[in-house]
């Protein structure tokens, strides 16, 4: 998964910093506007899913649905029957644990999180917000908006590394198993934000297993790219549902998911997946708060797709897209940077995004050089909490939007400003 370089050529960067400050005069001149912040679906991804626009083609009548549903009408929290059934089969949970919801499944858990601080779990021996403090786990490189949730509501982070199976979870067993305070961890467990590590099954139960000192534990297991693979591979997500169930703790994962990389990013469909207790938790406050979803844009979505292997076809259309993207911006990064040693980056086989490790102290110089020509990237340290990396070296980068040929030619772009930054620091 992660492409190492040699150790840092100290020399060679120095006898090449006045190239490197032609070419990057020379970059800047071209008056770029490109940009890789963020892991939006390109239009040409949009565009595969243009057939809805004529779904549901007949009024959607009570009579049309095989559970009896007037899709228009209020009520059915739990979201539309056969949905539910074609994704509970992708994300290989039981159809009655799982509910389908409005368009973000970040607004699933920021409301999940957010209850537990008004009302805590049915288990907390109080609202969250009644605690002195609340602490969570975040593993990093990780996923901002994550981070932004917790900052939001008054949580405390602490991060713990990556590794290629998951997060390290001899550090969280241990952290987890001594305070109370801490109440909860985030997973992405495929393909995950933004290095596209793999939890494996044995990590997988050795989370929902870990004995855990808060009786209202609770894992976040963000499911964002379970089939959005990059190669022939599709690698299946850990069960972490059954997984908790058999260590005798149901209640300990929330799963969530959704379809905005797969239909529309602004009018898809999340889902929320859970025991039946969570998910009891959940309707009681959603209720308080909606009378139902969009059973309309349910249905839409389930007569487009019609089964899972639907989906799994659909999303190897996107796979076509977006491979040549991910090819490129690794193999740019292999040819300019490999001889000089400067740079860490994973070769993901799937998900939305490449990790690049630089120099340490320089990912901050990067991002700068590369805005002043024209390259706009996330910010350094968006991958840590509270957007501090404390080696500034972590750089995400996003090439799903883009065409394929303004991929190539940013990372052209920052391939110079990587090396131009370490010939600086080191040669400089």
């Amino acid at each position: 998964m992660t492409t190492t370089t040699s150790s840092p050529n100290a020399a060679a960067l120095a006898a090449a910093l006045p190239e490197l400050r032609e070419a990057y005069a020379a970059l800047q001149a071209k008056g770029l506007k490109l940009d890789l912040t963020r892991g939006k679906p390109s239009a040409e991804q949009l565009d595969l899913s243009n057939g809805m626009l004529a779904l549901p083609g007949t009024a959607p009548t009570q009579a049309a649905r095989a559970n009896g549903t007037d899709v228009r009408n209020y009520g059915g929290l739990d979201g539309l029957p056969e949905l539910r059934a074609i994704f509970a089969e992708l994300l290989d949970v039981p159809a009655g644990q799982l509910l389908a919801g409005g368009n973000a499944s970040l607004t699933l858990m920021y409301d999940t999180v957010a209850w537990a601080m008004l009302f805590g779990f049915p288990e907390s021996p109080a609202p969250w917000s009644r605690e002195e403090k609340v602490r969570w786990i975040c593993s990093v490189p990780g996923y901002d908006r994550h981070f932004a949730v917790c900052e939001e509501l008054g949580i405390e982070m602490i991060a713990v590394p990556m590794k290629d199976g998951g997060p390290d979870v001899a550090a969280i067993a241990e952290l987890v198993a001594g305070d109370p305070t801490i109440k909860g961890l985030w997973v992405v467990p495929t393909y995950s934000n933004p290095d596209g590590s793999i939890v494996s099954d044995d990590v997988a139960r050795a989370l929902v297993s870990m004995p855990a000192a808060a009786p209202d534990f609770r894992i976040l297991w963000d499911n964002a790219y379970a089939l959005h693979h990059l190669t022939d591979t599709e690698t299946a997500s850990a069960p972490a549902l059954r997984l908790a169930a058999e260590a005798g703790n149901p209640d300990r994962v929330l799963m969530y998911a959704s379809t905005s990389k797969i239909t529309w990013a602004g009018a898809g469909v999340a889902f929320l997946a859970a025991s039946p207790a969570n998910l009891a938790w959940y309707k009681k406050h959603l209720g308080k708060a909606s009378i139902g979803p969009d059973k309309v844009n349910h249905l839409r979505h389930a007569l487009f797709f019609g089964s899972a292997g639907g989906v799994r076809e659909h999303m190897r259309r996107h796979r076509e897209i977006l491979a040549p993207k991910f090819e490129a911006v690794t193999s740019i990064l292999a040819e300019r940077l490999g001889e000089y040693g400067v740079g860490t980056w994973t070769d993901p086989k799937g998900g939305y995004f490449v990790s690049l490790d630089v120099v340490p102290g320089t990912a901050s110089r990067v991002v700068a050089l590369a805005k002043d020509a024209g390259i706009a990237l996330t910010p350094a340290g968006a991958t840590f909490p509270y957007g501090k990396d404390p080696q500034d070296q972590n750089i995400r980068l996003a090439p799903t939007m883009p065409p394929l040929e303004e991929v190539t030619a940013a990372m052209d772009g920052v391939a110079t400003c990587v090396l131009l930054a370490a010939a600086e620091a080191l040669g400089g």
